[in-house]
């Protein structure tokens, strides 16, 4: 767990007018720092749900409908045994499966105090040593970057599968042409550097430049702007957030 610190910080509204403005962050209950965390401004989440598995059909359709020589039941049985060879490898479900994608902005210090809350609270006797890493990941001013953090999960965790190996092998050399973060006005800044999901607790993590031309890439009057990437042919993100949502204590915070 201590390694958690040195890891991200080496490279280197919803909730706005709630309880956390009013509140130290080292005394927020449980349920203060996930709704930071699931239901924020700085949280959003996507969720993909495969339905192919809703009801149940035999496992093959007989050679008959091969035997035809309509097109559309050629196409249904190859459809079948697709699902029914996903079945066999993984067990059939029955029923609708989703997966939900966390895409949340950890540079914003709301985000990361809510995570070192989350990891206190689950600690029964707090190290001196932790928790001062934890003031200190807290207090890191993200002047230079804003940094994406995703992690996922699903109601099957048969389908993290290819969720876990799109995250663990992608790369910023592969990642850059198809993620970036994009402004309302349609201007759009790449990834300087991508780092994989490690245990502990945050997941993968996009970090971009926080300035371009010397200038904030995102300010008050950027009106909303979004995070796209596309980790491959099956998993692609798109989530907006709103400026507006994003004011903490006075300030902007992303």
């Amino acid at each position: 767990m201590k390694r958690l610190f040195f890891v991200v910080l080496l490279p280197a509204l919803i909730v706005g007018a709630g309880f956390a403005q009013d509140k130290d962050w080292q005394k927020w209950t449980k349920a203060d720092a996930e709704k930071i965390l699931n239901s924020s401004g700085w949280s959003q989440t996507q969720s993909e749900t495969d339905t192919t598995e809703m009801t149940y059909s035999p496992t093959s359709q007989g050679r008959s409908s091969i035997g035809t020589s309509s097109t559309p039941n050629i196409r249904r049985t190859t459809d079948q045994q697709s699902i029914n060879n996903n079945r066999a490898d993984r067990g059939a479900t029955n029923q609708p499966i989703s997966v939900n994608y966390h895409v949340r902005l950890l540079s914003a210090k709301p985000v990361r105090q809510a995570f070192m809350r989350t990891i206190s609270l689950e600690q029964k006797n707090t190290d001196p040593e932790l928790l001062e890493g934890m003031t200190a990941f807290v207090a890191r001013d993200f002047k230079d970057y804003i940094v994406v953090a995703v992690t996922f999960d699903s109601t099957d965790s048969r389908f993290s599968g290819p969720a876990l190996q799109a995250f663990a092998v992608a790369r910023v050399g592969t990642l850059k042409n198809g993620t970036y973060l994009e402004r309302k006005d349609g201007k759009r800044v790449q990834p300087l550097a991508y780092y994989p999901p490690i245990n502990d607790g945050l997941g993968a993590k996009f970090v971009f430049p926080r300035k371009v031309d010397e200038q904030d890439f995102i300010n008050l009057n950027s009106g909303n702007f979004r995070f796209y990437s596309e980790l491959s042919q099956q998993i692609k993100l798109n989530v907006t957030y709103k400026i507006s949502d994003l004011m903490y204590n006075g300030s902007l915070e992303y």
